[in-house]
């Protein structure tokens, strides 16, 4: 897995810094995750082709997390997109998204897909052979999702040494990758266990903003390889949180240790703050696994 941040900052743009938007490369998969205004910029900046995104989760209908999805929808037109695009937002996000392409006559040229959401439990929304992704309730002023992308077990690695000593035919190489045992050129049936080794173990990725601190999604996230929680105050300003259901890093910190994922990314920062270091300062206090987001930085797991 792969994640690009191309914004992490709360509210309103600035001239350095973006709203949320993010994509996620699962094993050549990207996905397009929430959707901020000025995001197809970011995406031209730091080089991701616009044709290969085909599904973008929007956690909520707050501005700086989907006011970027209208202007890419219209640019995929203009570059004459013919590849549906799949959408999977909350309930609302169709009606917004079809006046705006109906009001401004720039609807057409590719299908556009709409997975409105309303589920307060988690639920399965999308899955391929490489990937099932889950919704993630959470707490915030608005109906809000996260997002739990989950790789499925990859093949097995072939043992090349191993397959030539046993004299396997190169057409049973495949059957091999997929864990079945082959007929060698003399008639002799290997085990896979003897020409393969296990896959890479599978990774997953848990997107949480924006919430108030809950514990109620911690059965979902145990133990994923990543997770990215939102981070929009430090403690100096914790009585914030309870008006506008938005985290502090210790509390994000709080859910990593208690669901024992192995990492920790924080985002979604107010700009009130001149430095985002403290919130890494703050989480460090309750959880060791903590990396900052920022405009333009890659996390590889």
């Amino acid at each position: 897995m792969k994640l690009t941040i191309l914004g992490c900052y709360s509210a309103t743009p600035r001239a350095f810094t973006n709203p949320t938007a993010q994509v996620l490369d699962v094993k050549g998969n990207l996905f397009l995750i929430d959707c901020g205004e000025g995001t197809q910029v970011q995406l031209r900046k730091f080089k991701i082709k616009f044709s290969r995104i085909k599904h973008v989760f929007v956690s909520h209908l707050h501005g700086d997390h989907f006011f970027g999805l209208i202007g890419l929808i219209s640019t995929f037109r203009l570059l004459g997109r013919e590849a549906a695009l799949h959408v999977y937002g909350p309930k609302g996000i169709k009606e917004v998204i079809l006046l705006q392409l109906k009001l401004g006559n720039s609807y057409g040229g590719y299908e556009l897909i709409f997975h409105e959401l309303v589920s307060k439990e988690s639920e399965l929304i999308f899955e391929d052979d490489k990937v099932s992704v889950y919704t993630i309730p959470l707490v915030h002023r608005v109906y809000t999702n996260g997002f739990l992308f989950k790789e499925k077990l990859g093949e097995r690695k072939l043992d090349i040494n191993a397959v030539l000593n046993y004299n396997i035919e190169q057409c049973d190489y495949r059957n091999i990758k997929l864990g079945k045992d082959v007929v060698n050129i003399k008639g002799v049936l290997i085990k896979n266990a003897l020409i393969s080794s296990d896959p890479e173990p599978p990774k997953s990725y848990a997107f949480c903003s924006d919430t108030k601190y809950t514990e109620t999604i911690i059965p979902i996230i145990k133990e994923v390889t990543a997770l990215y929680h939102e981070s929009t105050f430090l403690e100096e300003h914790a009585h914030l949180c309870k008006k506008t259901k938005h985290s502090t890093a210790k509390e994000a910190a709080t859910i990593a240790l208690k669901a024992n994922v192995d990492k920790l990314i924080l985002g979604h920062f107010s700009t009130r703050y001149g430095t985002i270091k403290c919130f890494k300062e703050e989480a460090k206090e309750v959880f060791n696994k903590v990396l900052l987001a920022d405009d333009g930085k890659e996390f590889e797991f």
